[in-house]
């Protein structure tokens, strides 16, 4: 049996846990552009690559984020 592929805005919108009116303000869509699209089961490509870009910027913010405790970590190391 073949699985449906989930909709693209309804996966980042679960995955981020955040509503179709949070996710449209961060991305700057409408929540009912975002639904629309999920309803309809379409999407265009700028909203595909406004998605793609969204995680992909969520993922360097998070690698970011290691890396300065990575450095806070060492500076106290060698400030002892």
């Amino acid at each position: 049996m073949e699985e449906k592929e989930v909709h693209l805005v309804k996966k980042v919108s679960k995955e981020l846990g955040l509503t179709y009116k949070e996710l449209g303000e961060e991305i700057g869509y409408s929540e009912s552009m975002l639904r629309q699209s999920v309803s309809k089961n379409t999407i265009s490509s700028q909203l595909q690559k406004v998605l793609e870009l969204y995680i992909k910027t969520i993922k360097l913010e998070k690698e970011l984020n290691k890396t300065e405790e990575v450095k806070d970590v060492l500076r106290s190391f060698l400030e002892k």
